[in-house]
């Protein structure tokens, strides 16, 4: 397999076509939140139903495959079929159409995702071993605290003090390095001290 590259792109209203209505489309709907979801599928979950835009209840068969990959941002091929998921899958590659498939071969993976309120880590194995990125994630979970957030909280408010006082750019770069790795601002946040933080920080670049 080709190296993937590791992108975020705007939902901006894009339309996301996921093939089946099940636990697997669930998940992969929830995925992709902000982006126009319509499930083509004979039955659908509730839940599915809930989180659909747009629900098209008819059988997945060429004919409609064909159909509705039209137009699409990116297709999803989520059935418990193999050989259902390839066919959506080779449609929309015909098609000029972005594709993930639960059973692989797609120009699209769906990683493993930690989800922040500032700030997000995704992890993915290329498709080859899909037990490793959960287990990653597994393991930063607890690192990740809240302190991560907060420091992003100071990266934001300190941020146009350092455009306004640092006219270099090189410069600008390594003034908010110093803060992110001073340990000093480090402390004052992990015992949830914010605001002593921020001042600090914005002491350094003042300085």
């Amino acid at each position: 397999m080709a190296s993937m590259s590791p992108i975020y792109v705007s939902p901006g209203g894009r339309l996301v076509t996921v093939f089946g209505g099940g636990n697997v489309a669930l998940r992969k709907i929830r995925h992709f939140e902000g982006f126009r979801i319509r499930v083509v599928s004979l039955k659908a979950l509730p839940e599915v139903e809930e989180a659909a835009d747009e629900i098209i209840l008819c059988e997945i068969c060429p004919e409609t495959v064909k159909e509705y990959v039209k137009g699409s941002f990116l297709a999803v091929a989520a059935t418990d079929s193999k050989q259902i998921n390839a066919m959506v899958r080779d449609a929309a590659m015909e098609a000029g159409v972005l594709v993930n498939s639960a059973h692989g071969g797609g120009d699209v993976l769906i990683p493993s995702v930690i989800k922040r309120r500032n700030y997000s880590v995704c992890v993915s194995s290329e498709g080859r071993v899909p037990a490793f990125p959960p287990y990653v994630v597994e393991v930063l979970e607890p690192f990740l605290d809240e302190s991560f957030d907060s420091m992003m909280d100071v990266m934001v408010h300190v941020r146009p003090i350092v455009m306004e006082c640092i006219p270099e750019q090189k410069d600008r770069a390594e003034a908010l390095r110093r803060i992110l790795h001073d340990e000093g601002v480090w402390e004052r946040l992990r015992s949830g001290d914010v605001d002593s933080a921020k001042s600090l920080a914005e002491g350094m670049v003042r300085a």
